[in-house]
């Protein structure tokens, strides 16, 4: 009879790994296999809820996909314990009283104790089978073969395999239960050889496969890390452009609140004054009262009785005066009223709003002295604006709209500029300069200039260093030239655009000029810094005295004016009046913009003169 050890180092083993069952688990088929090697089985399956016997395929159902909560054979749990704890005895010797086995023979199939083992080993035909330590196979750190003596004929190895049965037989077994259809026998070392040579191929093809997502993998991490890079910048540019729209938003916040204050001021000095006004008209009724009350304390004779009646008649002259109109007051109120903030969402660009004003009203309205006679207009030293007649002649205006002088009338002027020194410089329709003093007598200075047919048409201004820019809108470029005359010391390409008006600011190099609808800011090298457009929209510029930039808006077709305020790089500031009416020129659309140097703003068309000033 085979003993307790016998029986369980054939049996007790896993058939996926071979070694002594570790936490048995048993599926609905009944088949047991280790916890490790059903967690294995478990990952080679897309079904997670779902566990697939490896010997029958039948379906086990794995709520969870928890290997743990599978049924533990506990019976067979407990004799591998009990393998474990006991050594298996010698199944060589015999005696009834087995000594302890110390190695197990692989091809004997055989326990042996030490004495046995010698004797193995000393016998010539036995001495290329392998010998396994005992406590090797106790640990389950060795297979055992499974190429066993035939159960059937235990004097027969197991030489054969039956690919049908899928199990190692004998010779003798292969003859009697293995020829019927459905069986196919070969020699076990051939089938080993080939299994073998297939789990190899396997192990390869498993190593390659392994490799290939082990790529996969590089590739996916690199590809996060690419993602993770590319986010951290797309938050970096949020950050970037977050931290620009608040400067940009708090220096827009500064600007508007300095012209709310610059407002309040305007509007508290009115009332000041006012309030001062009233306060003197009260000092000068109780001067005159108390010296006309001396005349109650002493008699009154000769040329104090005269200068008495004066004074008497004085006091009541003035008291008969008209009474202050509290309109007065309110209106300045009411237009402060006319001021609100409009809050502004713009695409593209962080804008907190603006503040509209309704403080500008029209000073004077005046024709022209000849109708489609206007070329250009510039503000005088002397604070009068100058208007240039395309038929001859420069018409001064004082803020007020009075036509005060006409000056050089046979010269048919095109652009004027003036210097630092009062002295201006003269550009006629020919496109030729010519200086003048400040008393308008010509100077003896010569310059280069393009011809009317080379250049075209264009504009002239003078910087804060006297130099004179002068625009040509055919070859798109500005030719900057001296005082002293000559030849154009450098040029400017416009970078495409047609510099049809031009202006200068009085602190900096760069420049302002006007193409059709769009008005563009440049440095002193002609490099575009700012634009400004508005759709359906025709732009005229100015630089006023401070270096903010005025333009007027115009709508050409109904003849409306809307004029706002910038910052010399172009960031909007306030709106100055909104959809003005002017009377549409007859011929020409052609207009221009000003600021006087007391502050109104002109505003020409080729036919009349507007002037708006701030009613405050």
């Amino acid at each position: 009879m085979a003993t307790f050890h016998q029986i369980s180092s054939h049996n007790l083993e896993c058939p996926i790994c071979l070694t002594l069952f570790n936490q048995p688990k048993s599926l609905a088929c009944s088949h047991t296999f280790c916890i490790d090697c059903v967690e294995r089985i478990v990952h080679t399956q897309q079904k997670e809820q779902i566990l697939t016997c490896p010997v029958c395929r039948k379906e086990t159902p794995l709520p969870s996909g928890d290997v743990s909560k599978l049924q533990t054979y506990v019976p067979l749990s407990s004799l591998v314990d009990e393998v474990k704890t006991k050594n298996p005895t010698c199944t060589v010797c015999e005696v009834d009283e087995k000594p302890p086995a110390v190695s197990y023979c692989q091809d004997c199939g055989k326990y042996m104790c030490e004495l046995c083992e010698k004797g193995h080993a000393t016998w010539k035909p036995l001495s290329n089978h392998e010998l396994v330590p005992i406590n090797e196979v106790l640990e389950g750190k060795v297979p055992l073969k499974r190429r066993q003596k035939c159960k059937k004929h235990p004097n027969d190895d197991e030489e054969c395999f039956c690919t049908g049965c899928r199990e190692y037989i004998c010779c003798k077994c292969g003859m009697l239960e293995h020829l019927q259809e459905g069986h196919k026998l070969e020699h076990a070392a051939i089938h080993e050889e080939k299994l073998m040579k297939n789990i190899k191929e396997l192990q390869e093809r498993a190593k390659s496969k392994k490799t290939i997502f082990e790529n996969h993998i590089d590739c996916i991490e690199t590809q996060r890390n690419e993602i993770t890079n590319m986010i951290k910048k797309l938050n970096n540019d949020i950050d970037k452009v977050y931290e620009e729209y608040l400067q940009l938003l708090s220096a827009r916040r500064e600007a508007l609140k300095s012209q709310v204050n610059r407002w309040s001021e305007k509007f508290t000095n009115k009332l000041q004054a006012m309030e001062e006004e009233s306060h003197q008209i009260i000092r000068h009724i109780n001067a005159m009262e108390e010296l006309v009350t001396y005349g109650m304390k002493v008699p009154l004779e000769k040329d104090a009785v005269f200068a008495h009646d004066k004074l008497c008649e004085t006091l009541k002259s003035f008291l008969g005066r008209g009474d202050p109109d509290d309109q007065s007051p309110r209106g300045v109120t009411e237009r402060a009223k006319k001021i609100s903030f409009r809050k502004d969402v713009k695409v593209n660009e962080p804008c907190l709003g603006e503040l509209e004003c309704y403080t500008w009203e029209v000073k004077a309205d005046v024709e022209l002295p000849r109708q489609d006679s206007m070329e250009g207009i510039t503000r005088a030293p002397d604070g009068k604006m100058a208007v240039g007649s395309f038929f001859g002649g420069i018409h001064l205006y004082s803020s007020g709209g009075e036509l005060q002088q006409t000056l050089l009338k046979d010269v048919s002027i095109r652009n004027i500029g003036f210097f630092s020194d009062g002295r201006s410089v003269v550009r006629d329709t020919n496109n030729k300069m010519s200086l003048y003093t400040p008393q308008w007598e010509k100077l003896d200075v010569t310059f280069e200039t393009m011809s009317a047919n080379e250049g075209g048409q264009g504009s002239l201004t003078v910087d804060k260093d006297n130099n004179i820019y002068v625009s040509y809108i055919k070859p798109k470029e500005i030719q900057v030239s001296s005082p002293q005359g000559g030849k154009a010391v450098r040029e400017i390409m416009c970078d495409g655009y047609t510099p049809s008006q031009l202006f200068s600011f009085r602190t900096t190099g760069n420049l302002i000029l006007k193409d059709e609808s769009v008005v563009v800011c440049l440095d002193g090298k002609g490099k575009k810094e700012n634009v400004l457009k508005k759709e359906g929209m025709s732009a005229y510029p100015a630089v006023c005295r401070d270096d903010s930039v005025i333009v007027a808006w115009v709508k050409l077709k109904e003849g409306l004016v809307s004029i706002d305020r910038y910052t010399r790089n172009l960031e909007h500031v306030c709106n100055i009046v909104t959809n003005f009416k002017i009377q549409k020129p007859e011929k020409r659309s052609w207009y221009y913009l000003q600021e006087f140097e007391s502050g109104e703003i002109a505003f020409c068309t080729a036919d009349r003169l507007y002037i708006l000033y701030d009613a405050i």
